[in-house]
This record gives C-alpha cells, structure tokens and sequence, in this order.
C-alpha cells in the first residue's frame, strides 16, 4: 500500500491542472454503460454500475449524462463488442504500470498504448510482468478538513477496513475486495467520500527524480490522453517538490 498516498495527490493536482474533463466523461459514459449491459441498469443489484455511477458523480457528471449512459447500456441498443484487459510495462526508472483497458478495438488499443510508453522511455511488457508487484484493493477517499483522526479509524476498522491513512488535505482508507462495499457505506454514512474505487496498489515504490521523473509524467500523459485507458496504476514515488517543479515548468 505503500505510494498510495502521493499517487493520489500526483491525480488530485494533474486533474485541477489539466482539467480533461471531457476526456473523463467519455470514459465515465463508456464504464456505466458497459456496466449497465453486463449487469443490468437496476444500482443496488449491480455493484459494478455503482462504482461507475458513483465515480461520475464524484467528477460532477450531470444526472441525465449517467441516466442516458444507464438507459443505453440496460435496453436493447446496439453496442459495440467491448473487450476488458490489462495491459503491464515499465516507466523510466524501472517504474511498474499496470493499465485497465476497456475498449471495441484492440489494435487500436495497443498501438496508442505502446506509442505512449515509447515516447516517455518506457516498454510495454507481457501480460503478467509487474502484477505481481501489486494488491487488488478498494479505496475510499475524503476531506481531512473537520475530520477527526481517531473517530475516521475507528469507523474505518469497525466496518471491515484495512488501513486509514490522513495526509495533507485528505484521508484514505483501504479494504479487501470483500470488505470494500461495506466500509464505502459506513463511511458515506458518517464522512464525506469523494471518491469510493478499486484499485492496484504497490507492495513498493520507487523514487523518480529529475529527467526520469519529467519522462515519466509526460508518458502518464499520454496514456490518460487514450481513449480506451480507464485507469493508470503504478509505482512512482514523486515528491511534492519535484512535482511542482515539473507542473510549473
């Protein structure tokens, strides 16, 4: 778990700057309407469409944007032939990623993939190559403005919950699979959550600095900017410092 930490801050302070937020909505339209054709639109019957729903709304998607995605996944539309993967390599540095690719054509795919880890001195590796570096776990996330430290972990580990960690301006807790559904709810309950998801979280990181830590950025770019890349996981460990060097730069 390890990183987890400042990988989300590394999100948090990308998204306030680049501000893609029709990028992200057309990924968030693709999840739910998938989510609602494999499972069925009905929410409390489909923990995948509400993971979907939940993250839309957490980047402010409008209700009738999520009520059509929903709508077209549940009827009898027709829909492109989508296939879910993941896809490993490596960063500058030796850094380990792990993509989660949702996509109607995977020639597609992996020429804009491999394209991105070309240009920021990576390799896109065999299936298998770095998750093992990895933990499938579910993440919950909130304001720390308010929040009382010991009422959050004793919430958070009464509701089935691994770990809590506060840092800066916000806290994170993480469960096992089994246990995620029912520690989201707990929390909503009591806390405000921005945001409630699985994840690949690193057994270890490694430090990025300078040029390295430049290349990597740029090709995290590009891999946010394919379409068919629903999430980025990995294991870089880039300080605030050094962030904002290469934000303002």
């Amino acid at each position: 778990m390890a990183g987890h930490s400042k990988w989300a801050n590394i999100k948090r302070r990308k998204g306030a700057q680049d501000a893609k937020r029709g990028k992200l909505f057309t990924k968030l339209i693709k999840e739910i309407t998938v989510a609602a054709q494999m499972g069925g639109g009905d929410i409390d019957a489909n923990p995948r469409l509400r993971l979907a729903v939940d993250k839309a709304k957490g980047a402010s998607m409008p209700k009738d944007n999520i009520a059509r995605a929903v709508a077209k996944g549940s009827g009898n539309v027709d829909m492109a032939d989508y296939h879910e993967f993941n896809m490993e390599g490596y960063g500058p540095g030796g850094v380990a990623v792990i993509l989660e690719v949702l996509t109607d054509n995977r020639n597609r795919s992996a020429a804009e993939i491999r394209f991105a880890f070309n240009k920021g001195n990576g390799n896109l590796g065999t299936s298998g190559c770095v998750a093992y570096m990895f933990k499938r776990m579910g993440v919950i996330a909130g304001p720390s403005e308010g929040v009382d430290e010991d009422e959050l972990m004793m919430a958070a580990l009464e509701a089935g919950a691994d770990d809590v960690t506060v840092e800066g301006e916000g806290w994170e807790v993480t469960a096992e699979l089994d246990a995620f559904a029912g520690a989201r709810d707990a929390l909503q309950a009591d806390f405000t959550v921005e945001s409630a998801e699985l994840s690949y979280l690193p057994d270890n990181t490694v430090t990025l600095e300078g040029a390295k830590a430049e290349q990597f950025m740029r090709m995290l770019d590009l891999l946010e900017d394919c379409d068919d890349v629903q999430n980025v996981h990995h294991n870089a460990d880039i300080s605030e410092d050094e962030l904002t060097r290469i934000m303002d730069a």
